[in-house]
């Protein structure tokens, strides 16, 4: 833990940004919690709970919630962004006027901009210049999170006094923090495993086997490897908890907001009425689109991507697609260079 008592903003009053304002509370810094809605701000600061997205959950009397952007990020030493990436450059280009010019910025945000399919860390850095910037990625659920149950994760930056002192400002008895150099390859790792979450549900929901799913955890790592050397990004930052990690848990837990996008869609569910009935934001369904129409455009071999396109926006039926599958070519097992 650090020494230091930080003054930090977190931009986002979802699981994920209620979990890690309630962590850095617990560790005795000055947190302040930005959020759209005023019940929901009045609930933590009364109450001490978010009863929307951890239900159950304790949170530190100490830890304040507002609707104020400006009132959250006053005097900010350092600011983590958990909006989602649809709203990531609205609140980036809002942000720019009223940060230090030394204030840490963390982007946790798993998700792509679909104008030049741009990483959050890209964004961010296109409207704020002159932040401090860093990446948070990793296994890590918000409600085993929240539930102090041993998580690790990683915080990527080109500056190592950002990864020292996001490792001291989380750092504690059940959350490990990983320091690492590759936003763009640990971004990366968090946007597309999401995707195949969804297909990882899908399997789920119909029955496969173990032989089955172990099958499509691995040669969804080998398509993220392919494409992540496509796009310049060191496949070996995928094969750390960013990348084997994250997309473990995302692919086998029905916590994860894509899995249980993906069952929904495994029992016969129509898509809006899975997302709606979700209630929280599914980023893999966005960046499904973003990440076909890559793959297509760069000649990246990804048949688990192409196949999950054809069910959701082709109509095609999840035996066609398999079918499809299995009489491809068979290739090599590891195909991309670390070149």
């Amino acid at each position: 833990m650090s020494e230091k008592s930080y003054r930090v903003a977190i931009l986002g009053g979802g699981s994920f940004g209620t979990a890690i304002a309630n962590i850095v509370a617990d560790n005795g810094h000055d947190v302040h919690l930005w959020l759209r809605s005023e019940e929901r701000a009045d609930e933590i600061n009364q109450r001490h709970v978010n009863e929307t997205y951890l239900p159950g959950i304790q949170l530190n009397p100490s830890l304040k919630a507002t609707t104020d952007l400006a009132e959250a990020v006053q005097s900010a030493e350092v600011v983590f962004m958990a909006v989602p990436s649809k709203s990531c450059r609205e609140v980036s280009r809002t942000l720019a006027g009223l940060l230090s010019k030394d204030c840490i910025l963390i982007s946790t945000t798993k998700g792509i901009e679909a104008d030049g399919f741009k990483l959050m860390s890209q964004v961010i850095h296109e409207e704020i210049p002159y932040a401090r910037l860093g990446v948070m990625s990793g296994p890590n659920l918000a409600k085993e999170l929240a539930e102090r149950q041993i998580t690790a994760t990683v915080i990527a930056s080109q500056d190592t006094n950002v990864t020292e002192t996001i490792q001291g400002l989380l750092q504690c008895s059940y959350f490990r923090v990983y320091a690492g150099e590759d936003i763009f390859g640990l971004e990366l790792c968090g946007a597309l495993k999401n995707v195949y979450a969804i297909c990882s549900g899908i399997a789920a929901a119909i029955g496969v086997g173990s032989n089955t799913q172990s099958v499509l955890i691995t040669r969804s790592l080998a398509e993220m490897c392919r494409f992540a050397v496509k796009k310049g990004a060191d496949p070996m930052t995928f094969m750390g908890l960013g990348g084997v990690g994250d997309l473990f848990v995302t692919c086998t837990s029905p916590l994860s907001r894509n899995y249980r996008v993906g069952y929904s869609l495994g029992q016969g569910k129509d898509l809006d009425a899975v997302v709606e009935e979700l209630g929280q934001v599914a980023e893999g369904v966005n960046t499904l689109k973003l990440l076909y129409a890559q793959a297509e455009e760069l000649d990246v071999h990804m048949p688990l991507v192409r196949g999950l396109y054809g069910i959701i926006y082709n109509g095609q039926s999840l035996d066609e697609v398999v079918s499809t599958m299995m009489s491809a070519d068979q290739t090599r097992d590891v195909d991309f260079s670390l070149r």
